[in-house]
C-alpha cells in the first residue's frame, strides 16, 4: 500500500510527531511506502512530493512546525484544482491520502470524499480544540501552557505597577484557550467567544479587586470574544483572501475601556502566534502519536470502494 500524507492550515505542535507515527508504523510494521506533500494542498495540486521513510522522520518527534510545510486553501479555491488532486492521487498510485487539517483542511478532505469519491483519512489538527467528532486535538494543551506561563509572568510586573494586564490569545470561535489558561493562571477575569460580555460588568470586577487591596488584573480575552450587543461598538474589521475576519483589536479596545472606566492603568499583550510555535508537551507529543498510528490503521483496513470519509 501507498499513503500519501499532508499537513494543512496553521501549524501547531505536534504535526511533525503525527507524520514520524505514520512513517514509522507504516514502513516497520506493514512495509507501506509514505508520500509527503509539501505545502498542504498546494503540493498535491502541483506534483510536489517527498518520499518519507523512518531516515528523513528521525529525531522530528519535538520539534515544532512541520517538515511538510502547510498552507491555507484547496482544490476548490483553484480551476480544475480537483482534477489535479485526482491525478496526482493516481500518479502517485496512492490507496489512501492522510489530511492532517483543522475546520478547513478537513472540510475540503470531506469534500473530496463525499462528492468525489477519493479515498481520506482526516486526522484533527488545532489549537483552538474545536474539531468536531473529537474530544480533544492535539496542540491545544501546548498553547494552554504557553499561554499559562505568560500569564505567570505577567502577574508580577503587573504587581509592581498596580496594571489591568489584558492577554489576548487565539480562539476566533472558541475560547477553550482563553478559559483554561485564564483558569490555571489565576486569572481576574475570563472572555470567551461563547458568551457575549459586558464591559461595565469587567471594568466593575476589576474595581471590586482594587478595593479589596489587591494590586494588579489579569484579563484573559480569547481574539474572537464580542460584546453584548449595544454596549461597546467595535471598529470596522476587513476580511483576509479566506474570507475570515481579521482579529487583534479587541482587546486593544478592552484594554482602553477599563482604564477609561476605573482609573487604574492597564497594558495589552497579545501572545499570538507564540501559542503555535516551539515543542509540543509530552501530551501532545503522546495524543499525535496515536493519531498517526490510528490514520495508517484505518488506511489499511478500510474497503475504499464507495468510500465515506473518515475522521479520526
Amino acid at each position: 500500500m501507498r499513503l500519501g500524507v499532508l499537513t494543512g492550515g496553521g501549524d501547531c505542535p505536534g504535526l511533525n510527531a503525527v507524520i514520524r507515527a505514520i512513517v514509522r508504523k507504516a514502513e516497520a510494521q506493514h512495509g507501506d511506502e509514505v508520500i509527503g506533500f509539501y505545502d498542504a494542498w498546494d503540493g498535491v495540486m502541483e506534483g510536489r512530493s517527498v518520499r518519507l521513510d523512518t531516515a528523513q522522520v528521525r529525531g522530528i518527534l519535538p520539534k515544532g512546525g512541520t517538515i511538510l510545510g502547510t498552507r491555507r486553501g484547496g482544490p476548490f479555491d483553484t480551476p480544475g484544482g480537483v482534477e489535479r488532486v485526482r491525478e496526482t492521487l493516481a500518479a502517485e498510485r496512492l490507496d489512501a491520502l492522510v489530511v492532517i487539517g483543522g475546520n478547513g483542511s478537513l472540510t475540503v478532505a470531506s469534500m473530496l470524499a463525499d462528492d468525489h469519491g477519493l479515498p481520506v483519512v482526516g486526522v484533527p489538527k488545532t489549537i483552538d480544540n474545536d474539531v468536531v467528532g473529537t474530544d480533544t486535538t492535539f496542540g491545544f494543551q501546548t498553547a494552554v501552557q504557553i499561554a499559562t506561563d505568560a500569564i505567570d509572568r505577567l502577574h508580577t510586573t503587573a504587581e509592581s505597577h498596580d496594571r489591568v494586564m489584558v492577554v489576548e490569545v487565539m480562539g476566533r470561535d472558541t475560547g477553550w484557550i482563553a478559559m483554561q489558561a485564564g483558569i490555571a493562571g489565576g486569572a481576574t477575569a475570563i472572555v470567551v467567544p461563547e458568551v457575549p460580555f459586558d464591559i461595565d460588568e469587567l471594568a466593575a470586577i476589576v474595581s471590586r479587586r482594587h478595593a479589596r487591596g489587591r494590586y494588579a488584573s489579569i484579563v484573559v480575552v480569547a481574539e474572537g470574544a464580542r460584546p453584548k450587543p449595544g454596549t461597546l461598538e467595535l471598529p470596522a474589521r476587513s476580511n483576509d483572501r479566506y474570507g475570515n475576519e481579521t482579529l487583534g483589536d479587541l482587546s486593544h479596545l478592552i484594554g482602553a475601556e477599563l482604564s477609561k472606566r476605573t482609573g487604574y492603568e492597564s497594558r495589552v499583550v497579545q501572545l499570538g502566534h507564540v501559542q503555535r510555535g516551539g515543542t509540543p508537551t509530552s501530551y501532545d507529543r503522546v495524543l499525535s502519536t496515536r493519531f498517526g498510528l490510528a490514520a495508517v490503521g484505518l488506511a489499511l483496513v478500510t474497503p475504499w470502494v464507495n468510500c465515506d470519509r473518515l475522521l479520526i
